[in-house]
């Protein structure tokens, strides 16, 4: 929960009364002890000493060396009986296992165990300290099971068992403990239901079941039974149905109600008003819903400090338009420091009474919603905000200037929207500010020099805007910051030398600009960079040497200049350099071979004719150094598998940016400086004129195949044409699709170059293939494989009408993993990049094997690396360090969510639309099923029969999986698994789903369990696509 504060100093906090209770905090020696009961004690605490494996503290070094054990570190005895009741080792590093023998110390009172390194089991004999009232063992790595026998500590009013790894149920027999006040069970593995028994605990005041794998519903009679209770977690957990609060069960006392992250459904209960000594109220990533609540709900809680409804289903009156009721309703609530309500896809303006929330109000979260018109200029009422965070809306206007005001700010989240402008000057006086965000916007002008005010900035992101100018030389002045992204803007001018000066800078990306001049000497005074992205932009001269200062870089991407001049050897020894793009540029002389290049692919060094190499890895692109000199550049196909390398580079050097350029360190070697136009066939009339391998063919020969394209021939038709079969001269079976342009203007030209542009940079055996193209000023063609099976959406819904035809359950799990396989590719492994934007059943072709193969790339997108200058979403020149960008197109039902609100193509939006179709393929259900109706989804839907059937076989398709397999439990555990990566790939929030290649992994792995399960039925249906991901494009 990222706004959340976590509960384990409330917890410390809460507990301590009660520890203090029981024992000072350093015991006062005692007078020698004797008799055998005083004797007793020490031997079990000798024998707890010789179960501890590392003491590095060396408390207990003392222990054995005084006969009196009420001496030693740690333990404290009762004055007139000199028995020990107190053993206090917290936080000393202890290891080893906790012995039996401590169940022999049968005065103790207090046992506090807590923040060490102990591991096993809790032995059963601690059940018989008949007189323990305090057991803390919290923050250890114990296992296995909580004993039952702990039931039998009917003194205990406090028990800490969080922050181990202990599974199982919880165990029934703690409803035993009617003196227990404080129960933490929190950050274990606790499985199962929670037990009724815990209700029988009247005297609860502290309950933290948080971060376990708890299942089912919340009993009713812990908020009827357990009047007493003050501190409520059950958060992160798989907890369902509703909070079952009724206005019969009061609860005065509640003060912390936490139940984030679970799949709690309905909505807040009404009798929820009648705690109103509520602090918190947690109850993010849900599936609550109904209206906000308004009104009567908080009118009482002036106490509420903390509210998150975030990443639920709520929606607010009138239609879902207005936000004011619920604003309004929070005006009382005078404490109130935290508020989150995003990512429910609210639309409504920010209304004005947002300012007269509490002056207090530290964070506020609405992004992720669909909140347009202007930002309100009150929200510098709330001058003590330290976050505002408004991302991923549809807000228009400027930014206002008003905004200043806020001088506690330090994070403002203003990216993925539709602001206009310039940046205003005043956003300088942020004196505390540590992270601007405003990428993603239209924001025009330059960047106001009065930046550089903001001293304490660790985070700078203005990229994808339409900034002009200059780069500040006085950011360097920024001296904390660590982050800079100024990509895909209009930037001109020279990189400033002065930052070089920025020596705590990890990031800068200045890609897709329009800078010009020398990369500066000064930059290896970055000793602390790790990624250094200057790509598209007009840069010349050579590589200074002083980028072998930076030790720490990891990705170096220059590609896409008019660098010049030798590869400096002096990169060789920069131990750190992992990924590096050197193309399209102008350098030549030897490509140096030791250090860090030995790693390099071929396609770090694309379209430098001058380079040469002596090893044989670079023959495929560069000429052999001292030999002849190479001809053709092209045609030639490399996948490099570095998607592993780029996932954790991601992680390690923050974000999306590193992607991109990482992406483009394979850039495709089949397009040059002399060739960036398709190197497919293009045509002048009838006469073909060859560009590349593929064979010759003209229009006339498209005619005879389709017979002069009659009805006949037609076998589908689209927004912008229709699609022949036909049969070549040489007997080939092909499909022609044929774009007219009359029925869609230049719309249809431009799809036809994208679709183009994608098919030529890309192979792979799970993308359909195309054969060569037809192009004339009134006609366009491209002529791809005729697969026999027809499309996924045909065999599902067939034409006239019958009933889809069935597949078993593993030959849909290859199909899944087919379309998987050729996703993972487009966004990970090809060339370039590849955003297909319209995946959907039509868009999935099985050939004669049943093997699936991803088609129509119509309006797909390469990522967006360059400044957009084009419009229309098509570079005419196809050129590499260009981009394709373009207004949302797409199929209801498949679309991603935040395109709606505005967002950029992603591989993210690909994998709902992925998610979708595999939901639609198990459930049988069209995503625009008349059954999805006022916001009900897909994903909702089979997110709520999933957790509210017993039976799996309520959601699944049948017939279409009423196969032999589908009846045995491992089929039925792959069909769970195959609906959970379903949900999980749909999940509203981008952050949320996986990437393909992880969805290619879990594919491969229920492949394996069919395979070794279902016997010869799945292993053929395995065979079209066995094993992982793959990043061979050769088939």
């Amino acid at each position: 929960m990222a706004a959340t504060p976590t509960t384990k100093v409330l917890v410390s906090t809460f507990l301590s009364f009660f520890f203090f209770l029981f024992h000072g905090a350093s015991p006062a020696p005692v007078a020698s002890v004797r008799g055998l009961s005083e004797e007793g004690d020490s031997s079990a605490l000798l024998a707890f000493k010789s179960a501890v494996s590392d003491d590095p503290k060396g408390v207990l070094a003392g222990w054995g060396g005084s006969p009196d054990a009420c001496n030693w570190t740690g333990v404290a005895c009762d004055p007139v009986t000199r028995r020990v009741v107190q053993l206090v080792l917290r936080e000393q590093k202890l290891s080893g296992e906790l012995s039996s023998a401590l169940g022999n110390l049968s005065h103790l009172r207090v046992l506090n165990l807590s923040g060490n390194l102990f591991a096993g089991s809790v032995p059963p004999e601690l059940g018989s300290l008949s007189r323990l009232k305090f057991l803390d063992v919290s923050s250890n790595t114990l296992a296995g099971t909580v004993p039952p026998e702990l039931g039998n500590l009917s003194r205990l009013s406090s028990l800490d068992l969080s922050g181990n790894a202990f599974a199982g149920p919880v165990p029934r027999a703690l409803g035993k403990l009617s003196r227990l006040k404080q129960l933490s069970l929190a950050d274990n593995q606790f499985q199962g239901s929670i037990p009724l028994e815990l209700t029988r605990v009247r005297s609860l005041e502290y309950l933290n079941l948080g971060a376990n794998n708890l299942s089912g519903p919340i009993p009713a009679a812990i908020f009827c039974n357990l009047s007493a209770l003050q501190y409520i977690d059950m958060s992160s957990n798989n907890l369902d149905g509703e909070i079952p609060i009724r206005p019969d069960c009061l609860l005065p006392n509640l003060t912390f109600l936490v139940l984030w992250s679970n799949n709690l459904v309905g909505g807040i209960p009404p009798a929820l008003a009648n705690s109103t000594k509520l602090r918190w109220l947690l109850l993010e990533s849900n599936f609550l819903g109904g209206e906000l609540p308004s009104d009567g709900m908080f009118g009482g809680m002036r106490n509420l400090e903390l509210l998150y409804l975030s990443f639920n289903y709520f929606r607010s009156p009138r239609n879902n338009t207005d936000l004011q009721p619920f604003f309004a309703s929070l005006t009382n609530c005078t404490g109130l420091r935290e508020l989150g309500v995003a990512g429910n896809d609210l639309p409504g303006t920010i209304p004005p009474v947002v300012g007269r929330l509490s002056p207090g109000l530290r964070q506020l979260h609405l992004e992720f919603n669909s909140i347009f018109g202007p930002i309100p200029a009150n929200l510098s009422d709330l001058a003590n905000l330290t976050t505002l965070n408004l991302s991923h809306n549809l807000l228009n206007g400027s930014i206002p200037p008003g905004l200043s005001r806020l001088q506690w700010l330090e994070r403002l989240h203003l990216s993925n929207n539709l602001l206009s402008g310039d940046i205003p000057p005043s956003l300088g006086s942020f004196q505390r500010l540590g992270l601007l965000d405003l990428s993603q916007n239209q924001l025009a002008g330059a960047i106001p020099p009065s930046i550089v005010q903001c001293v304490n900035l660790l985070k700078l992101d203005l990229s994808h805007n339409m900034l002009r100018g200059v780069i500040p030389a006085g950011l360097s002045e920024l001296s904390a910051l660590f982050y800079l992204n100024l990509s895909s803007n209009l930037l001109s001018g020279a990189i400033p030398s002065t930052i070089g000066e920025m020596d705590k800078l990890q990031v800068l990306n200045l890609s897709s600009n329009r800078l010009s001049g020398t990369m500066p000497p000064e930059l290896g005074g970055c000793v602390t960079l790790e990624y250094l992205d200057v790509s598209a932009n007009a840069l010349g001269g050579g590589l200074p040497e002083t980028l072998s200062s930076l030790q720490l870089l990891q990705v170096l991407d220059v590609s896409c200049n008019g660098l010049t001049g030798d590869l400096p050897r002096s990169l060789e020894n920069m131990a750190s350099l992992r990924l590096a793009n050197f193309s399209y540029n102008g350098f030549s002389g030897e490509v140096p071979s030791g250090g860090a290049f030995a790693g390099f692919p071929a396609d770090a060094f694309l379209d430098d004719a001058g380079l040469c190499a002596r090893t044989a890895s670079m023959a495929s692109v560069l000429a052999r150094c001292g030999g002849a000199k190479r001809t053709v550049l092209h045609n030639r196909r490399v996948v490099v598998p570095v998607a592993v390398t780029v996932a954790s580079f991601t992680v390690a050097i923050i974000g999306l940016a590193a992607c991109r350029a990482v992406a483009r360190t394979t850039a495709s070697a089949s397009v040059g400086r002399d060739g960036r136009r398709s190197t497919l066939l293009s045509y002048g009339g009838d006469e073909p004129i060859e560009r590349g391998d593929h064979p010759r063919i003209s229009h006339r020969e498209l005619s005879e195949a389709t017979g002069g394209f009659e009805q006949s021939s037609l076998i589908g038709a689209g927004r912008f044409g229709r699609v022949h079969e036909g049969t070549l001269r040489d007997g080939t079976r092909v499909a022609v699709k044929v774009l007219d342009p009359k029925t869609g203007g230049g719309e249809v030209s431009r799809s036809f170059k994208r679709e183009c542009d994608v098919l030529r940079r890309t192979r792979h055996r799970n993308l359909v293939r195309v054969v060569t193209t037809c192009s004339q000023p009134d006609f366009h063609a491209l002529v791809l494989p005729l697969m026999s099976n027809g499309s996924l959406e045909s065999r599902l819904y067939p034409r006239d009408g019958r009933p889809g035809r069935g597949m078993d359950l593993a030959r849909l799990v290859a199909i899944a993993g087919n379309v998987a396989e050729g996703l993972a590719y487009l966004h990970h492994y090809a060339p370039v990049r590849v955003v297909h934007c319209d995946l959907k059943p039509s868009n999935v072709l099985l050939d004669d094997d049943m093997t699936a193969v991803v088609a129509d790339f119509g309006i797909a997108r390469l990522v967006k690396d360059a400044d957009g200058d084009d419009h229309d979403g098509i570079t005419g020149s196809a050129d590499p360090c260009n981009s394709i960008t373009g207004l949302l197109q797409g199929s209801v039902g498949y679309i991603a969510p935040e395109y709606g609100l505005g967002g950029h193509p992603s591989t993210e939006g690909d994998v709902y639309s992925f998610g979708v179709l595999l939901l639609e393929l198990i459930t049988g259900k069209r995503p625009t099923d008349v059954l999805f109706q006022e916001g009900l989804t897909l994903h909702e839907w089979v997110r709520r029969q999933r957790h509210h059937q017993h039976d799996i076989v309520a959601v699944v398709a049948q017939p279409w999986l009423a196969d032999a397999m589908f009846s045995t439990v491992q089929g039925d555990d792959v069909v769970v698994q195959l609906i959970d990566l379903g949900v999980a790939c749909t999940e509203h929030s981008p952050l949320l789903r996986p990437t393909m290649v992880e969805v290619c992994h879990e594919i491969a792995l229920l492949k394996e369990d069919l395979a070794k399960h279902g016997g010869a039925a799945a292993s053929v249906a395995m065979t079209a696509s066995e094993g992982s991901c793959t990043t061979d494009s050769s088939f």
